[in-house]
C-alpha cells in the first residue's frame, strides 16, 4: 500500500481531528503504532503542523467515519492521491577531472575514423560542446600540438555499445555495414 505524502504531518492532524486508533493511523501513514502514540503524547513531531488529508485528496470523510466506527478496518488512500514519479532525463554526462584532457584526443580520433558522424552525435557521445570539436576540427584548440587521436572507449570517454549506437544510423546513410564499422574500429 503506498502511504500519504507528509506521513507525519498526516499522523499529526489524524490524531488531532479523528477518533481513530493508533494502529490504524500507524498503518494508513506507514509508522509504528508507538511512534504514533509519541506523537498523540507530544514526545514527537512538536513542531509539525498537520496536513489535511481530506483537504488534499488522500482520504474522504465517509472513509474516515467507516472507520472510526469499526477499529478493525484500516483506512484506504484514494487511488489519485499519489502523483506518478517524474521520469527524470539523464542530464549532463560527467567526465572525470582525470580524463577531461582525453577529450580532444577522442575527438580527433572520431573526425578521422567518422567523418559522417555529426557534431551533435560526437557531443552526446563524449559530453562534450559544438564549439570545442570545431577547434579540434580546425586545429585552433589551445592544445592542438598535443592531441593525438586514440579511441574514446579505450580512454574511458564512452562505453563500446555507445559507440556502435552513434555509429548504426551512419553505416546505414553511407552504406557500410556496421560490421566493418567495427572492424576499422578494432585495427
Amino acid at each position: 500500500m503506498s502511504t500519504p505524502l507528509m506521513p507525519k504531518a498526516t499522523a499529526v492532524w489524524l490524531i488531532d481531528k479523528t477518533a481513530l486508533t493508533f494502529e490504524q493511523v500507524a498503518d494508513f501513514v506507514g509508522m509504528h503504532p508507538l511512534e504514533v502514540q509519541a506523537i498523540a503524547d507530544g514526545e514527537v513531531a512538536q513542531g509539525i503542523v498537520g496536513y489535511d488529508p481530506v483537504a488534499n485528496m488522500q482520504l474522504t470523510k465517509e472513509e474516515i467515519a467507516r472507520c472510526e466506527a469499526d477499529p478493525a478496518l484500516r483506512l484506504q488512500i484514494l487511488a489519485s492521491a499519489t502523483p506518478a514519479p517524474k521520469a527524470r532525463g539523464k542530464g549532463a554526462r560527467y567526465t572525470p577531472v582525470a580524463k577531461r584532457n582525453d577529450r580532444p584526443d577522442g575527438i580527433a580520433w572520431l573526425l578521422r575514423n567518422h567523418p559522417l558522424l555529426s557534431d551533435a552525435a560526437i557531443g552526446k557521445l563524449l559530453g562534450t560542446t559544438k564549439e570545442t570539436i570545431a577547434k579540434v576540427r580546425d586545429r585552433t584548440h589551445w592544445n592542438s600540438s598535443n592531441i593525438k587521436p586514440r579511441d574514446p572507449v579505450i580512454l574511458g570517454l564512452c562505453s563500446q555499445s555507445d559507440l556502435y549506437t552513434a555509429l548504426a544510423p551512419l553505416g546505414e546513410r553511407a552504406n557500410v555495414p556496421l560490421a566493418d564499422a567495427q572492424a576499422d574500429d578494432a585495427a
